[in-house]
């Protein structure tokens, strides 16, 4: 059973190795690369290597794992995953308006619980493929149930599955999507973690402003202490994420909180 979760990984690995690739290649809209893990941690111009770099290391730990059963393969890929998990908890802390790239522009949305579940979970099956006695191949033609069981947790911990309906349905990224109606939208955040934690600071419940940028609306409030504070809700998925800021009365420096709801 050691080797049940190998053809998920090599499938994982190929796939974002593919998705990278395509993003570089397509070029995107301008600054696209820019809002991507793991391009987003590194300088404008070495934004494009570091996804071909990312990608080049998955294509080789998944010919690895198909291939061969050297455990060179097998830690590498653990590491992998595991590097993977702390670098979207940096993403989640220092850039939460950034997507986590793991399978290229599909992978857009902010950094939510979910994207860190999953690869804490693919990090636990490539511990537990360490000691396969089977080459990755060998186990693609035998899946055991624990294989159909890893993949269902997969399915449900990705976002991007809602991004590629979204994307059939509409046939246009996010931003060049209508999106919800305003109130839709400020229903979405009065339901949020966000809106509980703060509501209570609001001198009122509406709004003095609100507008739309990219992927987000924004909803601005003002506190008891005549600063402002605002909402901005992602205009994707079923429960958007949430991001909320203080800005001083005096409008100098910022105190940014987040509250993602899901992504």
């Amino acid at each position: 059973m050691l080797e049940s979760q190998l053809p998920i990984l090599i499938v994982l690995l190929v796939l974002g190795t593919v998705s990278k690739v395509s993003t570089v290649r397509s070029g995107g809209e301008p600054g696209a690369l820019a809002r991507l893990g793991p391009a987003v941690l590194v300088p404008d111009r070495m934004q494009a290597p570091a996804l071909l770099v990312c990608a080049a290391g998955e294509a080789v730990l998944a010919a690895g794992l198909l291939l061969s059963t050297h455990e060179i393969f097998r830690w590498g890929t653990a590491a992998f995953f595991a590097l993977s998990t702390y670098v979207l908890l940096e993403l989640r802390r220092r850039r939460p308006e950034a997507g986590c790239g793991c399978f290229g522009e599909v992978s857009s949305a902010p950094v939510g619980l979910r994207s860190i579940a999953r690869t804490v979970l693919l990090a636990g099956m490539a511990a537990l493929s360490l000691w396969a006695p089977v080459t990755g191949w060998v186990a693609v033609t035998r899946p055991s149930w624990l294989t159909g069981v890893g993949l269902l947790l997969l399915l449900v911990l990705s976002p991007e599955i809602e991004e590629m309906i979204d994307r059939v349905r509409y046939r246009a990224p996010c931003e060049q999507r209508r999106g919800p109606a305003e109130s839709v939208t400020l229903a979405m955040l009065r339901a949020s973690g966000a809106w509980r934690a703060h509501r209570d600071e609001l001198t009122s419940a509406e709004p003095f402003d609100s507008w739309r940028e990219l992927c987000w609306r924004f909803f601005a409030f003002r506190n008891h202490e005549q600063d402002d504070v605002v909402f901005a809700v992602y205009l994707s998925g079923r429960r958007p994420a949430v991001r909320m800021a203080v800005v001083s009365a005096e409008g100098s420096g910022s105190l940014p909180e987040y509250t993602p709801v899901s992504a």
